[in-house]
């Protein structure tokens, strides 16, 4: 006689596709009916975790954040613009544009699958950007900006979103210029808002971030093993299109490693030799999990690795932001 399953047991992998459903992560289901769920799916909120988190690293790098309730709860509204509105609002327009797409690599999608209709995406992009702006704009007056820094900020992310979905220009079909767009509005841009709502965005600031962003171009091209077979079918060139899928995770890892190095090397130039050496050991485990999982087959491991390897890679902007600002730059 087999051996009875625990109470439960059975539903465990439907509530997991469930819940990566919900989150906007690979691995989900069709069939979810709830509008406001479908909504959220959309938004994909896994996604608004490094915009969040690049607020705070700008927050302190800027030198000025001081804990009080009111600079807790401005820094709160930056992170509501960066992550659910403007991330949400980057994340639905993409599904829009990459319909066709997702019916070959992701079908249980949304769009693909007929959850929710064009006329409904097409709405919520128009509010998520609303809302984004009117935050930006709240956000100026608060800071006493002459010049509206956060407000075009904002419109420079929706300018890379758009120019990144949707065609003609579509840099998501290029996989350099794609992934960097994607890597820097992930790191530079929440890491922009969040220095100079308490700061002052320098152009060392600016160059520092981009640079870091060449990290981000590492873990943008992660996102790409999960479509391989359909950017192919539809000729889009992501690296792991253009130079196969081993070439590709060496080209992601390396990336991500080297650049991170390359800001260590920056931090020790301006006399930050404690942070520069935690940020090293910070790379190790990142290292150790590319050798692990993403190496061994990205294809099958590329969320897993993520899971393991990015929040090394966050705390390690935070570090860096945490020695920009004790050093006064």
């Amino acid at each position: 006689m087999p051996d009875k399953q625990p109470a439960g047991a059975a539903s465990d992998p439907n509530r997991s596709a469930k819940a990566r459903q919900l989150l906007g992560m690979k691995g989900a289901q069709a069939g979810e009916t709830n509008i406001w769920k479908i909504r959220l799916q959309l938004m994909k909120p896994i996604t608004w975790i490094p915009l969040i988190w690049g607020v705070v690293c700008g927050a302190a790098s800027s030198g000025g954040y001081v804990w009080n309730l009111e600079n807790f709860a401005i820094a709160a509204l930056c992170m509501l613009m960066s992550g659910p509105l403007l991330a949400g609002y980057t994340q639905t327009l993409n599904d829009f544009y990459d319909r066709e797409i997702d019916a070959i690599n992701e079908p249980y999608r949304p769009i693909p699958s007929g959850a929710i209709s064009v006329p409904q995406v097409v709405t919520q992009i128009l509010v998520l950007l609303g809302a984004g702006l009117i935050v930006a704009i709240a956000l100026d007056r608060w800071a006493g900006h002459e010049f509206p820094t956060m407000t075009v900020l904002t419109l420079l992310g929706v300018f890379l979103a758009y120019i990144y979905s949707a065609p003609p220009l579509k840099l998501k079909q290029n996989g350099w210029l794609g992934n960097y767009a994607l890597g820097a509005s992930y790191i530079a841009l929440p890491w922009w808002a969040g220095q100079a709502l308490f700061g002052e965005l320098t152009p060392t600031i600016v160059v520092l971030t981009l640079f870091y962003s060449l990290a981000g171009l590492g873990i943008a091209i992660v996102n790409d093993f999960k479509s391989v077979e359909g950017d192919r079918q539809l000729g889009l060139k992501s690296l792991p299109v253009m130079f196969g899928v081993t070439t590709a995770a060496w080209i992601c890892v390396l990336a991500i490693d080297i650049f991170q190095v390359g800001v260590a090397g920056y931090l020790m130039s301006i006399q930050q030799n404690l942070y520069a050496t935690i940020l090293l050991l910070l790379v190790i485990p990142q290292i150790t999990f590319q050798d692990m999982y993403f190496l061994r087959d990205p294809l099958k491991n590329d969320v897993k690795y993520q899971a393991s390897a990015q929040p090394f890679l966050v705390l390690g902007m935070l570090v860096t932001g945490l020695a920009i600002g004790h050093s006064g730059l």
